[in-house]
């Protein structure tokens, strides 16, 4: 990326970096939406290991506890379990067609974090 951008500036090009930090990204991965791509042809995630990926995701329950009150259980519909080793990658392939709403950028992806580059002379 460091040496696209140096041959922009190079050629006097206007270049312009936005990088986005979502802020609890990991929440935002909407269960029906990100089965849906996987089975979509870009992926082909289909069969048994779409159904592992369908049960990981889903059944889920929450509940908040303070001392010694809990609050009722409540099922998660949204959102992929942090700390997990599969997180980070369910997340770029949640996000990985940004590219499509953005066809003059250059995306580079890394779990949560989005860098956009434009070049313009």
């Amino acid at each position: 990326m460091i040496d696209s951008i140096y041959k922009h500036l190079n050629n006097h090009d206007y270049v312009v970096g936005i990088y986005l930090d979502l802020q609890k990204a990991f929440d935002t991965v909407k269960h029906n939406i990100l089965l849906y791509k996987l089975s979509r042809p870009n992926y082909g995630i289909r069969g048994v290991v779409h159904q592992l990926i369908k049960n990981y995701l889903s059944e889920r329950k929450q509940f908040t506890s303070v001392a010694v009150v809990c609050s009722e259980t409540q099922s998660i519909n949204m959102g992929i379990p942090k700390g997990s080793v599969l997180g980070p990658l369910i997340f770029v392939l949640y996000v990985n067609d940004i590219h499509n709403g953005l066809p003059d950028a250059k995306v580079k992806l890394f779990a949560d974090d989005t860098n956009l580059f434009l070049y313009r002379v």
